[in-house]
């Protein structure tokens, strides 16, 4: 079950979050309606997602008994056979249209389009795509903009272009810090984690992450003190939750360029203290501001 566990990255599921911002954003967090429908899509959605890491690691399997740390993965080390890897596949994938049966018909509709556009999307990811130095990094962003459409379109809200334009620049931004990772391996070990990690070098990495963030933050600055969000959400103190925004981004610069251990942004996020404090503390400010 540890095995199983581990191929379907259950814990992968948490990135799965950001179906609920829509819901949050929009102070409708507390409606149980609403939110029942946003959980049970955050499920098919990541019941999908795990279909698509079985089919990722069956693929590369012969890749990643060769990387020194992708080869503890349950299929490159042979604790589960590539016949178990498929089933589960079909399983997930089965589980996600099963779950969405859930959701109310108009909105299943647009949320199973969602779903089948990301599926195949990965799939050709996988297959190919993620051999494209650039476009790899896009598609991880892009995918969590999908993620936030599937909460707004599961419950009907209309989704803000600011929320769609910060949850892009933090997607890539975090795609970027991954990928450094791999930067870090090839030019020390001279092994290549990815096909195409020769067309990137650690000082294009480190230009490129400090560019994105830089966006990034100045971004959500602009956003808390636009007329049209202080309009809509009825307060202008939302800049207040800059603070925490800033002091999380330093410090994943902090992890990615000094520590080197920006591998694996869910795993950091499970396991940073100083990152676990800035989200608590911008959820919080931001749960007063909007709902007290």
């Amino acid at each position: 079950m540890r095995d199983i566990f581990i191929l379907l990255r259950v814990h992968q599921w948490l990135k799965n979050i950001f179906v609920f911002l829509p819901l949050f954003f929009d102070r409708q967090l507390t409606v149980w309606s609403n939110l029942s429908i946003c959980i049970t899509a955050f499920f098919s959605f990541s019941f999908a997602a795990s279909s698509i890491y079985c089919f990722n690691d069956i693929y590369d399997v012969e890749k990643d008994r060769t990387h020194p740390k992708k080869c503890k993965r349950p299929i490159a080390s042979g604790s589960l056979s590539k016949h178990m890897g498929y089933l589960l596949m079909i399983i997930c994938a089965g589980l996600s249209l099963l779950i969405a049966l859930f959701i109310p018909a108009m909105e299943r509709h647009n949320l199973l389009i969602i779903i089948a556009f990301y599926y195949i999307l990965n799939i050709f990811y996988c297959i190919r795509l993620k051999q494209i130095a650039l476009v790899d990094v896009f598609i991880i962003a892009f995918g969590f903009v999908l993620r936030i459409l599937i909460g707004g379109v599961a419950t009907g809200i209309s989704i803000s272009q600011w929320i769609v334009l910060m949850t892009f620049l933090l997607a890539l931004f975090l795609a970027f810090a991954k990928r450094r990772d791999d930067v870090v391996i090839y030019e020390g070990t001279g092994l290549k984690p990815r096909r195409n990690v020769n067309r990137y070098n650690l000082q294009f990495m480190n230009q490129a992450i400090s560019i994105i963030a830089s966006i990034t933050m100045m971004c959500y600055i602009m956003y808390t003190v636009s007329d049209e969000v202080v309009e809509r959400m009825h307060t202008s103190y939302l800049y207040g939750t800059s603070v925490f925004v800033l002091a999380g981004i330093m410090r994943y610069l902090q992890i990615t360029i000094v520590d080197v251990k920006s591998g694996s942004p869910t795993k950091v996020l499970m396991t940073d203290r100083f990152i676990q404090i800035c989200i608590v503390g911008w959820v919080a400010t931001f749960y007063v501001i909007l709902y007290c």
